[in-house]
């Protein structure tokens, strides 16, 4: 016995050990196999903004190829800061909604270059750095009240089961009268998708270890052996030159007055998005304190920042940290070492992006529909005899939802915090950056392009 600790005390200093001192494993619960199998988890679950986000850019005449270098180029900087400085187990990626609003709203209806709309993604992340170099954003946060942060979650939760639901063909869209109705509940592919939403429930009913991991990969393996999935037409390919999209911004229009409402909306859309996800995430994996607030958030809130100015410049979309971390989350992930491993999983689809292609939204769909059930547990601590407190939070869960769009869902609720409490004589209530962010919100809806 005696003579093997030797030993083991050289296994603790080697690179395993650095490892688990440098995230402090120890002080989170951690370990190698739940980390790894986190990152993997998160990765799967967003490995999706690969392939959509440059077909959403191509519709504003930007560059598949190059477009899907940066997003991975993008994902991979800021996930890697993300694990590195703030050891958090978030991943950061090019944002859905930002992205779609640039290539439809900025460049299909208003008729800006997808180069200035570039323009326009920068200077909104260079304000977003801004304040949180000066640690206004911060400030800003720790204004949120109880009753919204815990909104966040539950409305995250929601707006991911719609997703998945969606993606996998459980809900399909409606018609006027009726947006939403169910798909084709006994085509194959629903079928599929159904088929693994059991099994996840299974796996996690019985806390079978990496269960969200383990019900996507055999979701899928069942998909491609009964035919219902394609299998990948490679397995390795050469990664598209970024050259197209590298540095591609132009600043002629930025700063005339029609520009101010696209620079305003994508640097709220950012904040609101961000902050929502870094909150909802942190409150289900157990982050925030006794107070609600997540300890050392300049940390993660700068490597935000800093991604927010990095996709711009090497030709993508806003980006920011994804609520599907809170897949890894569950998974087990708990320190910035899932992050690494979802930025190396990243890296790898440069080189083998058809294996990538092959994993179907009738296996991540599922596992979102499941996490966010998982993300609904906050909503017991709201207050609902308080109606003050009750109609914002309210707001948030129903509109990020109903509206498609978390950043409309979270500005509603921050508007109407402060109406709330100042109609029930409660204004005092209601703190000093809490009333900035309710006139930022008014600003958002006053200059939001509604098209």
């Amino acid at each position: 016995m005696n003579a093997q600790t030797p030993n083991l005390q050289e296994a603790r200093r080697g690179p395993a050990g650095r490892l688990e001192r440098y995230f402090r494993f120890a002080e989170h619960g951690a370990d190698f196999r739940r980390e790894a199998a986190g990152g993997v988890t998160t990765f799967l679950t967003m490995a999706y903004i690969v392939v959509v986000n440059p077909a959403i850019l191509h519709a504003a005449g930007m560059p598949a190829g190059a477009s899907m270098t940066a997003t991975v180029v993008t994902a991979v900087f800021g996930t890697v800061v993300m694990g590195l400085y703030a050891n958090r187990p978030f991943a950061i990626a090019p944002y859905m909604g930002e992205n779609a609003f640039l290539a439809y709203t900025v460049v299909g209806v208003l008729g800006y270059k997808w180069q200035e709309a570039l323009a326009a993604a920068l200077l909104g992340g260079i304000l977003f750095l801004l304040l949180t170099i000066f640690r206004l954003r911060a400030w800003l946060v720790r204004a949120v009240p109880e009753a919204l942060r815990y909104s966040f979650a539950a409305g995250i939760g929601l707006f991911l089961a719609f997703i998945g639901l969606n993606e996998s063909g459980i809900v399909a869209l409606g018609e006027p009268g009726a947006p939403v109705k169910a798909g084709v509940l006994t085509s194959g592919p629903v079928l599929l998708a159904i088929g693994g939403l059991l099994l996840l429930a299974l796996l996690m009913i019985r806390k079978f270890p990496g269960a969200i991991l383990v019900g996507m990969l055999a979701t899928t393996a069942v998909g491609m052996v009964l035919g219902l999935v394609p299998l990948p037409h490679g397995w390795v390919s050469r990664p598209p030159s970024l050259a197209p999209v590298f540095f591609h911004l132009d600043f002629h229009r930025a700063f005339s007055w029609g520009f101010f409402p696209v620079v305003l909306t994508i640097f709220v859309m950012a904040f609101v998005d961000t902050m929502g996800t870094l909150i909802g995430v942190s409150a289900r994996a157990g982050f925030l304190d006794e107070r609600g607030e997540l300890p050392q958030i300049e940390r993660p809130m700068l490597a935000d920042a800093l991604s927010t100015v990095f996709a711009p410049l090497v030709g993508t979309t806003t980006a920011g940290a994804f609520i599907e971390s809170a897949t890894g989350v569950e998974a087990g992930g708990r320190t910035g070492f899932t992050a690494i491993v979802t930025a190396l999983c990243f890296l790898l689809t440069l080189f083998f992006a058809p294996v990538v292609e092959a994993i179907p939204p009738q296996a991540y769909g599922p596992a979102l529909v499941i996490v966010g059930l998982l993300m609904l547990a906050p909503i017991t601590r709201l207050r609902l005899d308080d109606l003050t407190e009750a109609i914002p939070a309210f707001a948030v869960i129903a509109l990020m939802s109903f509206t498609y769009n978390i950043g409309i869902g979270i500005t509603a609720g921050l508007a109407l915090y402060p109406f709330c409490k100042l109609v029930a004589g409660r204004g005092r209530e209601v703190p000093g950056g809490l009333w900035a962010l309710a006139a930022l919100s008014l600003l958002f809806f006053i200059f939001y392009p509604y098209h």
